[in-house]
């Protein structure tokens, strides 16, 4: 046997064992498994979790408004130069008439206080609470609609990887099968009962088929490395995808159209939400027109010197004493340019504007549900098409392989009926990715994603 003879028995030969191998150093992983993975530790979703926590603390920022503002305050001063004040002339002992020039004051004052300011009311706060609240709906929302692009994007990726390993399974048989065959034409000739020419061809097709596997190996790599950017694992970290079997594919069911309901999309529910919020805004400018009345309080220790330090006592020339005043804050707006009223009208736009995102969402979902409908209906006709051509080719395969045993066919036969079988097989599992990507678009327009989690 020659060295290149011996090179593609030995590689047909280590296909199952290098498979076997890596089945052993890898994760198995299952679309279940995948997607809670990526909800767990993809970054989108995770930014998605920390903005759902935000939101409370911006509940609690608002809150606080509604509390008592507690500040303390401490000051130390010199003054090198004293104001100097005015007094009456007849006031002037010196110069009757003259004004007599006093300053008032002393170098060093010092004090320390504490101030207290408590809202009785201010519209602005009551509406920023609502709002507050609303944006921790909205943004549980977009936690949500976060997750659904997660699972879409995973489930794509997946079913990706997943056909493709179907791609590989299918040339591995086909090499397996090539394999037999070669052995046998090689006996054949070896014992005088074939042809030379018959050997190199299977030699020839032996290396097509290993080239190829090599190929649909370096796709496979490129789309597990991007199912696991996906879902946020290693990319070094090797998967295992379970293998499939033609009885599990459980083929859509189609109901009545009429049973799309709109409002339970969580894109529907964002955008109502974020109108909502608009509201709230356009409350909260309107407030503006509102008056505002507040309760404030502040006591202080202050003390008085010409010499430093002010600390010490009466004795040495430092005076203290306390000050504290109480009072009620009133705020009546009158008049600021119409800029209030304009900005209402801005937050009236606001509205319209979502009104119209709004609408036009719902055309597009529309649209969305029944090119999905009708692009799983094409594909189901298809993969069931292919299904009966796969058989109708394992059939011709099956027969033209027994002619040639039996010297009714030749070699170019054998060889065209396996090529006509590999092809249905690789057609099939391009018309099952065509399925299953159609499937998730029906899932994903129906708001059923979530069921890709059971």
């Amino acid at each position: 046997m020659s060295l290149r003879n011996k090179i593609l028995v030995v590689l047909a030969a280590f296909i199952p064992f290098a498979t076997a191998v890596q089945a052993q150093d890898s994760t198995m992983l299952t679309l279940k498994d995948a997607v809670n993975y990526a909800l767990k530790n993809y970054a989108d979703a995770k930014k998605a979790k920390l903005d759902l926590e935000n939101a409370q603390y911006q509940i609690d920022e608002v809150r606080s408004r509604t509390m008592p503002q507690i500040n303390g305050t401490g000051a130390l001063n010199y003054n090198p130069l004293l104001q100097m004040s005015a007094l009456p002339g007849e006031l002037n002992p010196v110069d009757p008439g003259q004004p007599l020039l006093v300053a008032f004051g002393q170098k060093w004052n010092a004090n320390v206080g504490v101030s207290l300011t408590q809202n009785l009311f201010d519209q602005s706060v009551f509406t920023g609470l609502k709002a507050a609240r609303t944006t921790k709906e909205f943004y549980q929302l977009n936690n949500q609609l976060t997750e659904e692009k997660v699972i879409e994007q995973v489930a794509t990726s997946y079913n990706q990887v997943y056909v493709q390993r179907q791609q590989l399974a299918n040339i591995d048989s086909n090499i397996r099968t090539t394999k037999q065959v070669y052995d046998v034409i090689r006996g054949q000739y070896e014992n005088g009962l074939g042809k030379k020419i018959d050997v190199d061809r299977m030699q020839v097709k032996l290396s097509n088929l290993s080239n190829q596997r090599v190929q649909l190996q370096n796709v496979l790599s490129l789309y597990e490395n991007q199912l696991k950017f996906f879902i946020g694992m290693p990319i070094n970290e090797a998967i295992r995808i379970p293998d499939w079997q033609p009885e599990d594919l459980q083929v859509f069911a189609l109901d009545n159209p009429d049973s799309l309901n709109l409002e339970s999309r969580t894109e529907l529910k964002v955008l109502d939400r974020q109108q909502t919020l608009l509201e709230y805004k356009k409350q909260s400018v309107k407030a503006e027109y509102y008056p505002t009345l507040s309760l404030s309080g502040n006591y202080s220790y202050q003390g008085l010197s010409n010499s430093f330090p002010v600390f010490k006592g009466a004795s040495q020339g430092a005076n203290w004493f306390d000050v504290s005043t109480v009072g009620l804050n009133l705020k009546i707006p009158i008049f600021n340019g119409r800029a209030t009223r304009a900005r209402l009208r801005q937050a009236d736009v606001e509205i319209r504007k979502v009104e119209e995102d709004i609408t036009q969402a719902k055309q597009s979902l529309n649209l969305e549900y029944e090119n999905a409908r009708t692009q799983i209906k094409n594909a189901i006709l298809i993969l069931n098409s292919q299904q009966k051509n796969i058989e109708l080719a394992q059939q011709v395969f099956d027969n033209t392989q027994n002619n040639y045993h039996q010297g009714l066919a030749p070699l170019t036969d054998l060889l065209d009926a396996q090529t006509v079988l590999f092809d249905a097989q690789n057609a099939y599992n391009i018309s099952l990715l065509d399925y299953r990507t159609a499937e998730i678009k029906l899932l994903k327009a129906r708001g059923e994603l979530r069921t890709l989690l059971n």
